[in-house]
């Protein structure tokens, strides 16, 4: 299929599982989800802990990029081979929500010395019954807290990826993502990283190929895909 149609089809998916959101998600019942809207941050007092033990060892060179998220960051073995040309730091916490990573700014944030912020958020929040909404919400209050430590450094929000296993919240999902993209088309270096589209086929569903067995996380096709996208909005390419 010709590359323009293809986006073309895509786009106008992408535009009925906003719709579905607004019929459905917005209903006058609110969706209550099906797991736990609110989350207890110490269940990563272990994570956090070893990070830290590591910097006490040794500290991150300065002038890194810092990539902050859920699972799809801590399980990106291979993020510094992705990133040869920069000093890459990863500190994703598996299962984390944006609130989860808000509390742990002051250990996993602050301490580094960056020239830039990846953060991939949102995933969770969605799955666990939180609204588009209240995801805007804790992406603006992340953004707020290093507003005040760096009042220009560059951060960039990856976009919710679309998933086999949690198929039945990409409108939700969507929605998130528009929300957060026109807040960030606002704004002063805040960036908008569009890994949702590349990840589904011609028929507008996540992509089998690109996940592994569990169909949520990705294998290394589907981390190609991530690295492509960020590499060309972070200028290395």
């Amino acid at each position: 299929m010709h590359q323009s149609l293809k986006r073309t089809k895509i786009i106008g998916l992408m535009g009925m599982f906003m719709a579905l959101y607004l019929v459905v998600g917005c209903a006058s019942t609110p969706w209550s989800g099906f797991g736990k809207t609110k989350v207890d941050p110490l269940r990563f007092a272990d994570v956090v802990n070893g990070y830290k033990s590591a910097d006490s060892l040794e500290m991150p060179l300065p002038n890194s990029i810092l990539f902050v998220g859920s699972s799809s960051i801590h399980g990106w073995k291979s993020l510094p081979e992705a990133f040869p040309e920069v000093n890459a730091i990863n500190r994703g916490m598996g299962g984390s929500h944006m609130s989860d990573l808000i509390y742990y700014m002051d250990d996993i944030v602050f301490p580094y010395s960056l020239n830039a912020i990846v953060v991939y958020e949102g995933d969770n929040d969605i799955a666990s019954g939180k609204t588009p909404e209240r995801v805007l919400k804790d992406y603006q209050k992340f953004v707020s807290k290093v507003r005040q430590e760096w009042p220009e450094l560059p951060v960039f929000f990856l976009s919710i990826k679309p998933s086999l296993a949690r198929i039945d919240v990409m409108g939700k999902m969507a929605a998130a993502n528009a929300l957060i993209r026109a807040h960030i088309e606002s704004q002063a270096n805040q960036y908008y990283i569009d890994v949702f589209t590349p990840m589904l086929g011609e028929d507008g569903k996540p992509r089998p190929d690109i996940f592994g067995h569990d169909g949520l996380h990705m294998n290394e096709l589907g981390y190609a895909v991530w690295a492509r996208e960020i590499r060309k909005e972070l200028g290395i390419d």
